[in-house]
C-alpha cells in the first residue's frame, strides 16, 4: 500500500536529472522559492493528459512564480524524452527523471491504479506543495489532468 504524504510531513528530499543536462534537487529549489515548491507527477510526457497538464502549468508558470512557487514535473520518463517533450511544448519549468521510482514512491505518487477496469501499478498523478521549511502544505493525490492547475492556483490562492 502506497503511503500518502499529508500538510506537516516531512517532504522527502530529491536530487533528480533533469531535461537540459545537470540535476535538480529539492533543496535547491526551495531556495528559491519563497511560499514554496510545486511538485507535481505525471505519468508520461507527450501524451495527452500529460501534456494538457504541463501546458497548463506552463501557462500559469508567470503567475505561480509571481507569488512565490517553483514548479518541478517528475515522471519515470528517461531524461532525453523528457527534452524532447519541454522542447515540444514550450516548457519552461524543470522537468525531472525518476527512472527508479524511488521519488515517486517516496511521495506516494507510485502504488496500484485502475484504467479501463485493469488494475496496474504506475504514476497516480499527483501534486505536492513543500513549504520553504521542508513540510508538506498540500498533498492532492489521483488528480485529472485537465482543469487541475486551475483548481490548484484556487488552492493556493494565486491569481
Amino acid at each position: 500500500m502506497t503511503t500518502r504524504l499529508e500538510p506537516g510531513d516531512k517532504a522527502p528530499d530529491f536530487t533528480l536529472p533533469a531535461a537540459g543536462g545537470g540535476t535538480i534537487s529539492l533543496a535547491d529549489l526551495r531556495k528559491i522559492a519563497g511560499r514554496g515548491v510545486v511538485v507535481y507527477f505525471y505519468p508520461a510526457a507527450s501524451t495527452p493528459g500529460c501534456t494538457k497538464e504541463a501546458c497548463d502549468f506552463r501557462d500559469s508558470l508567470a503567475a505561480l512564480q509571481g507569488a512565490g512557487y517553483a514548479v518541478v514535473g517528475i515522471s519515470p520518463d528517461p531524461v532525453a524524452k523528457l527534452e524532447k517533450f519541454a522542447d515540444a511544448e514550450s516548457l519552461t519549468f524543470p522537468l525531472a527523471s525518476d527512472e527508479d521510482h524511488a521519488t515517486l514512491e517516496a511521495y506516494g505518487a507510485w502504488g496500484e491504479k485502475q484504467n479501463y477496469g485493469r488494475t496496474y501499478v504506475g504514476v497516480i498523478r499527483s501534486t505536492v506543495v513543500v513549504a520553504p521549511d521542508g513540510t508538506v502544505s498540500l498533498a492532492q493525490y489521483n488528480v485529472r489532468a485537465t482543469g487541475h492547475v486551475a483548481r490548484l492556483r484556487k488552492a493556493l490562492d494565486v491569481d
